[in-house]
C-alpha cells in the first residue's frame, strides 16, 4: 500500500502540494494503490518463506526466486516512478523509508495494509476489511504448512490440515487437534490469533453501530403521525388569526365616530 497515502500530520497537504505541483504524483498513486495492495497481500506467503523450504526440486526454487525478484522489481519501479514524479526527488525518497525498505524486504509493505484497520471504523468498509483479513489468514495457513510439513513432531502435513487449523484459530475456537511446533509457525499463529480477535471486535462494533443507527429512524415515528402534527398546528394558527381579525373588525365598527363640527359656545346673560 502506498505509504504516501497515510497522513502524517495537519501540514501534510502543504508538503504534498510542494512535491506534486502538477498533480501527476497523486494521479499515479490513485491508479496504483489498489493493485499494489493486492500484490502485497497475495504474495506475502511466497516472500516470507525462504525458497529452500518450498521443495527440494530446483525448478520450484527457481520459480520462487523469480517471483520474489519480480515483486522486488515492481516495488523498486513504484518508488522510482513516484520519486521522479515528485518535484524534490531526494526529499521524497528520504520521507518514505518504509517504501525503500520494502524493496529489500518485500513483506514490510504489508504494514501499509494496517490502514485498512483504520478505515474499517468508517461505515461501509467492513467488506473490504473482511476480505483483507481472509487473505491474511490464507497466507498464514500456507506459511504454516510450508514450515511445518517436514518439522519433527509436527502433525500439520497437508495444506488442508493447515487451513483447518487456521480457521479454528482465527475463530478463537482452537480445538487443539493441530498445533504448530516450529518457531516461524508459532509466530504466524500469533498473528492469526490477533487477526481473529481484531475481526471479532470490528464485526461486533459494526453490528452494534447498525443497531444504534436504527434507533433514530424508529424514534422518528410513522410518517402519518409526523405529518399530522404540523397540519393541526397550522389549522389552530389559522383559527386564531381568523378570530383576531373578527375581533378587530367588530371593534372598528363599534367605536363612535369623532365630531366633525366645533361645539356651540354658550352665551351668558348680561
Amino acid at each position: 500500500m502506498n505509504d504516501v497515502a497515510q497522513r502524517p500530520g495537519p501540514g501534510a497537504d502543504g508538503h504534498r502540494d510542494v512535491d506534486d505541483p502538477s498533480g501527476r504524483l497523486a494521479a499515479y498513486e490513485a491508479r496504483t494503490q489498489t493493485p499494489l495492495d493486492l500484490l502485497a497481500l497475495v504474495t506475502l506467503w511466497i516472500l516470507v518463506v525462504p525458497y529452500t523450504d518450498f521443495s527440494a526440486a530446483h525448478d520450484v526454487r527457481a520459480i520462487v526466486l523469480a517471483v520474489q525478484g519480480a515483486v522486488r522489481f515492481i516495488y523498486a519501479m513504484d518508488i522510482t516512478i513516484r520519486s521522479v514524479l515528485a518535484k524534490r526527488h531526494t526529499r521524497y525518497l528520504l520521507a518514505h523509508p518504509i517504501a525503500i525498505a520494502a524493496v529489500i524486504l518485500p513483506p514490510v509493505r504489508v504494514l501499509f495494509s494496517l490502514r485498512l484497520v483504520r478505515s474499517v471504523f468508517r461505515r461501509g468498509n467492513l467488506v473490504r476489511f473482511l476480505i483483507g483479513a481472509a487473505v491474511l489468514v490464507i497466507n498464514g495457513a500456507i506459511i504454516v504448512y510450508l514450515v511445518e510439513r517436514h518439522a519433527p513432531k509436527s502433525n500439520i502435513h497437508t495444506l488442508g490440515q493447515s487451513l483447518w487449523w487456521s480457521v479454528t484459530t482465527v475463530t478463537t475456537v482452537g480445538y487443539g487437534d493441530y498445533v504448530p511446533v516450529t518457531v516461524p509457525g508459532r509466530i504466524t499463529a500469533g498473528f492469526i490469533m490477533a487477526i481473529g480477535l481484531l475481526t471479532l471486535a470490528v464485526v461486533t462494533a459494526q453490528v452494534a453501530s447498525s443497531f444504534v443507527a436504527q434507533e433514530p429512524s424508529q424514534a422518528a415515528g410513522s410518517p402519518q403521525e409526523e405529518a399530522a402534527t404540523p397540519e393541526v398546528t397550522l389549522a389552530e394558527l389559522d383559527r386564531r388569526l381568523s378570530r383576531i381579525e373578527e375581533l378587530l373588525t367588530v371593534a372598528t365598527t363599534a367605536s363612535p365616530r369623532p365630531a366633525t363640527g366645533a361645539p356651540e359656545r354658550e352665551s351668558g346673560g348680561g
